[in-house]
């Protein structure tokens, strides 16, 4: 199913339900999916962090896997869940390209090697053209890709052409004859350059910044309900506390999160090497308040309208409105539907939570 199917009809789905979404209400569902810095979502919900945040705040919150990350959006865009973990792109697209208005909660991370174009065999980004290359189609890896031609003059049009290949499908994809190059995120990446015809050309620490891996919650659900934006951010940051401490809790934590994720510590550490984590919730307010985000955001919002997914019948990149926390507006502010908030990241900073 192409993105542009995901979004009309989950913008169908989330009329009915949208309603309901602006209630004040005392349980909510989460939904993450598989990535190295989307972990501690799991390992919230087995600790039982999570809960004594929820508790504190007398709510329920309950955060369920779901194995397949565009799938995950969907969920969310068509009102299942009240949040979801996804990258600014795919925000950008999915939910709020179909008028669901999202709020980053939370500015976890950023990309800084977790996302790679890789080769089989011999060559440079140059060696691409001509070539089909295998990738989630419209997703983060096809910005990436795009984004790693262009440093050497090429565009997409240059290339065979981009073949649509699951997450789920792409290490198996790596290992048969046909397919000469791939572009994915860890922990598939780690596992594929293990291959020793693996040969990295391009990666997210090429573009820093740029990917940025978000909590993004329904803004009329959160402004009927802060409380659940306080139970979250608390959680994720006593966590993050935790995470980043050499302490056996620390090691047990991101132990438990590597084989959730299929690797060991080793594996997981060096995953967590090439994301700039956010540990301190004040690092991740400076970051959504810095002056870089809106460019990366009309850069993206200009890749996902030359695609022809920036919401069905988008009349240019400036379709959908962005708001940073300053109250600034890149895109049309009379459609704003994606809101940079750092007011909950700074609470934690100022252990106001």
């Amino acid at each position: 199913m192409s993105f542009k199917t995901i979004a009309a009809t989950a913008l169908a789905l989330c009329l009915a339900a949208g309603a309901a979404s602006a209630q004040e209400r005392d349980s909510f569902r989460i939904a993450w999916s598989i990535y190295v810095g989307w972990m501690p979502w799991g390992y919230l919900e087995e600790s039982g962090i999570m809960d004594a945040w929820a508790e504190r705040y007398g709510i329920d919150v309950e955060i369920v896997q779901i194995n397949d990350y565009i799938e995950s959006i969907n969920l969310y865009t068509a009102g299942e869940f009240d949040g979801v973990t996804a990258t600014n792109m795919d925000t950008l697209s999915i939910p709020a390209g179909s008028g669901v208005d999202s709020t980053a909660l939370i500015v976890g991370d950023y990309s800084n090697g977790n996302d790679a174009i890789i080769l089989k065999g011999e060559g440079d980004l140059a060696s691409l053209e001509g070539m089909p290359v295998n990738l989630v189609e419209l997703s983060v890896s096809h910005y990436l890709l795009i984004r790693g031609l262009e440093t050497v003059g090429l565009s997409e049009a240059d290339l065979a052409g981009v073949v649509n290949t699951s997450d789920a499908d792409m290490i198996a994809a790596f290992q048969t004859d046909d397919v000469e190059a791939v572009v994915t995120w860890n922990p598939l990446v780690s596992t594929i350059l293990e291959d020793p015809e693996a040969n990295l050309l391009f990666d997210s620490s090429d573009i820093p910044g740029e990917i940025i891996d978000l909590l993004v919650v329904n803004t009329e659900t959160l402004d009927a309900n802060p409380d659940l934006g306080r139970a979250l951010v608390g959680a994720w940051y006593e966590l993050m506390t935790i995470m980043a401490s050499d302490t056996e809790e620390g090691a047990a934590a991101r132990t438990a999160m590597a084989e959730a994720s299929g690797t060991d510590l080793a594996g997981y550490e060096a995953q967590l090497a090439s994301t700039e984590m956010f540990y301190d919730p004040a690092d991740a307010v400076a970051f959504t308040e810095g002056a870089e985000l809106p460019a990366t955001m009309t850069s993206v919002a200009q890749f996902l309208f030359d695609r022809g997914i920036l919401g069905e019948g988008a009349p240019s990149p400036d379709f959908v409105g962005v708001e940073y926390p300053d109250g600034t507006v890149t895109g049309d502010p009379e459609n704003v539907q994606f809101r940079f908030d750092s007011s909950f990241m700074a609470m934690a900073a100022n252990g106001e939570l």
